[in-house]
């Protein structure tokens, strides 16, 4: 035998697809990488056409993979994840163990409705957040979050390999199945599940250095500036709320700071004839108007914002905590420090233009470590003097450019990505909950209904803009899914998955449907480790109904098998695409599906091999 004729197109492909899944446990290159040079090497070896190798990139799964991001990015930015995740915690008490089980229970239940995939792009958010306000690692909630998603198979929507056995079943002849038939499985998953993993899960914090990464993020958080510098007790948010002498003028022309010595920063104006902002936002400058009702967040002395506010008709609003300079939205504020050879030396805020030159505002200095937020336009600059800033995001991140001078401490962008839009939860979850309905009764197809919402997520202003959108697509998972899917064609056009299923048939079938259902079951689960468990169902239906009708039983609990097999594959990353999710943003290695969830997978088929004939007898 030459090594020619063991060369198949076959055995290329199981060569491949062995290569690939060593790489993958090994984790020491890039998991999306290792997928590309799979399909690139199944189009090398002329065992895939080239469209048909791109085909996965094309799939309505990855496309929507893509829009769920969008969505999900666009709750976390809206504040609409915090909002949910306080409710869940206010139920936990943030006791570690409760929040573990409301997690799953809480994500299962939405899974039975919508896409496990959509579920999970909807709650990794929320449980990001729910895990930082409770100070604890994430890790130990993201990979069981992707797991209770498929888990909660209580309707005949929650998993494609559902849709793909009720095919199957009506196809042959069979009476199909309703919408709840997958209940009484489902709720043994769940509870198996829960079970296994509220142990298992534990093993993804251990020696985990979630704390001390934390401490190492470099800069100040916008919390910790605004009270280093006191800017609560010493800001004021005043309302124009009747006739004032200095409406519809510039802040120039009023002198504001010249007669009162108060120093504007921010005016809030609320927009009537937008739909997609509450208001706008303006960084307080020289040719700024003050116009009726709107909002003015000043900094003075208190004496002199009480005469600025009565001899000008004004409202001084007494909660300054409730909202003003730590209100971030448009603009926020971050701190520099000026150089040894800065031209900023020696020359004071107003000598310098600085707002002219920099776009910015300062409202305080730091020098020797003594505080100054007042009175600061005649006070001269020093070498290694601190310096508070106030301005749009963009106009601060600038600042890093001018190093000559200024050395900007932090990034402002990251930390812009951080504020919540909370004005915008409500358009966010009217949003989700579109997209929600439009799945669960079938108005459009599941794709079209992610894609509609991603857009108005933008549209609306529940991100920033497009850009935004596109930073918070993890292009990682989405190139892994899509590089991954066409293995399944190769399987079926070297005749890969006949073998497979010939062999089963021939070594299991004489010795009873028990043996056979444990076959069929461990088969599945196996291949959807190396190939998505959709196309691993659509290969093991078909085999799943032969057998049964073979052996003259009830194809019912061996399609179920097939189904929960396929949704139940928790030992590898790239088996669905909520496993695939939850990878990058739990920091996890190839290596931690296997240690977590291949005990749950084996444990799972245990169960469902004895559970899955008394529900449905053969």
């Amino acid at each position: 035998m030459t090594i020619t004729s063991l060369l198949t197109p076959m055995n290329i492909t199981l060569i491949i697809l062995a290569t690939t899944a060593i790489f993958f446990m090994r984790g020491k290159v890039r998991s999306d990488l290792v997928a590309v040079c799979a399909l690139l090497a199944l189009v090398l070896f002329n065992i895939l056409t080239p469209t048909e190798a791109l085909a996965g990139f094309s799939n309505s799964v990855v496309i929507m993979m893509v829009g769920l991001f969008v969505v999900g990015a666009a709750i976390f930015r809206t504040g609409l994840a915090k909002m949910i995740s306080s409710r869940i915690l206010r139920l936990a008490g943030n006791n570690e163990n409760i929040l573990f089980i409301l997690v799953m229970f809480v994500t299962a239940a939405i899974g039975a409705f919508v896409s496990n995939t959509g579920t999970v792009a909807v709650m990794m958010p929320i449980v990001v957040s729910m895990a930082a306000a409770s100070n604890i690692s994430p890790r130990r909630y993201l990979m069981p979050l992707a797991f209770a998603s498929s888990m909660g198979m209580f309707t005949l929507i929650s998993t494609p390999p559902n849709l793909v056995i009720q095919e199957s079943i009506i196809n042959a002849g069979f009476k199909e199945l309703s919408f709840f038939s997958f209940a009484p499985i489902g709720f043994v998953c769940l509870a198996v599940g829960v079970l296994v993993l509220f142990f298992l899960s534990k093993l993804l914090t251990k020696n985990e250095s979630f704390e001390v990464d934390k401490k190492k993020n470099k800069g100040k958080s916008l919390a910790e500036l605004a009270e280093e510098y006191s800017l609560r007790q010493q800001s004021y948010r005043l309302d124009v709320t009747g006739d004032s002498p200095i409406l519809d003028k510039t802040l120039i022309e009023s002198q504001i700071a010249t007669t009162y010595h108060v120093s504007i920063v921010k005016i809030i104006r609320y927009d009537k004839k937008g739909l997609s902002k509450r208001y706008i936002e303006e960084v307080a400058g020289p040719n700024s108007v003050i116009k009726l009702n709107d909002i003015l967040y000043c900094q003075g002395e208190e004496e002199n914002i009480k005469k600025f506010a009565a001899e000008n008709n004004m409202t001084i609003t007494e909660d300054r905590a409730k909202e003003g300079f730590t209100d971030f939205q448009e603009s926020g504020i971050a701190e520099a420090f000026i150089m040894p050879n800065s031209t900023l030396i020696n020359r004071t805020i107003e000598e310098t233009q600085f707002r002219d030159e920099y776009n910015v505002n300062v409202l305080g200095i730091q020098h020797n470590r003594e505080y100054q937020m007042t009175n600061i336009k005649a006070r001269k600059l020093h070498s290694g003097d601190a310096l508070l800033l106030q301005g749009k995001w963009q106009d601060l991140a600038s600042i890093s450019y001018r190093q000559k001078d200024l050395v900007l401490v932090g990034q402002p962008l990251k930390e812009a990505s951080k504020v919540t839009l909370d004005q915008k939860a409500p358009i966010a979850a009217g949003i989700m909950l579109l997209m929600i309905l439009a799945m669960v009764f079938n108005i459009v197809a599941p794709v079209i209904a992610v894609m509609v919402a991603a857009v108005l997520m933008v549209v609306t202003g529940c991100l920033r803009n497009m850009e935004e959108a596109y930073n918070n697509i993890n292009w990682e998972s989405v190139v892994l899914i899509a590089a991954m899917m066409p293995m399944a064609t190769a399987f079926e056009k070297t005749g890969a998955a006949n073998l497979i299923s010939d062999n089963l048939v021939a070594r299991l079938g004489d010795i009873g449907p028990y043996a056979l259902l444990a076959g069929i079951y461990f088969c599945t689960s196996m291949l959807t480790m190396v190939i998505s468990n959709t196309a691993t169902a659509v290969l093991f239906a078909p085999i799943a109904m032969q057998s049964a009708l073979g052996m003259h039983v009830s194809p019912y609990p061996f399609m179920f098998a097939v189904t929960v097999a396929a949704s139940m594959c928790f030992a590898s990353p790239f088996s669905t695409p909520p496993n695939a999710l939850v990878m990058s943003a739990g920091r996890y290695t190839f290596m931690d599906y296997i240690k977590v969830g291949l005990p749950l997978q084996i444990v799972m088929g245990v169960v469902m091999i004895f559970v899955l004939p008394l529900i449905f007898p053969f």
